[in-house]
């Protein structure tokens, strides 16, 4: 089963705050291995812009420190899972310990 995920990202890590990422790091797994990570570039952070250009590049989860809750709705309204609290690291890490239900969410980072 093919899925993409989307992380945000600075300097290759995660970023904490969804909105001031530098890139998004796009991940393509199937039957539950990594098959490509591709770094990208967002468009103009804008209210709204970021979940309709994920949704064009076929994500079906994302994986995030801090969103805010308007965002997490956009999200969820362009049929893309959310999955918040996470701290810090590699994209790769990160989709590997989702894969195997071992990503530990957290609180929220973001308060807006």
């Amino acid at each position: 089963m093919k899925k993409k995920f989307a992380i945000p990202t600075i300097n290759k890590k995660l970023c904490a705050h969804f909105g001031h990422c530098e890139n998004f790091a796009l991940v393509e797994t199937d039957n539950n291995q990594i098959i490509k990570v591709d770094f990208i570039q967002p468009p103009e952070h804008q209210p709204g812009t970021y979940p309709k250009f994920l949704a064009s590049k076929d994500v079906q989860v994302i994986i995030a420190g801090g969103l805010g809750v308007k965002a997490q709705d956009l999200f969820v309204q362009n049929n893309i899972e959310v999955f918040i609290g996470v701290n810090s690291d590699s994209p790769e890490k990160l989709v590997e310990q989702y894969l195997q239900d071992q990503l530990q969410s957290g609180q929220n980072l973001c308060d807006h």
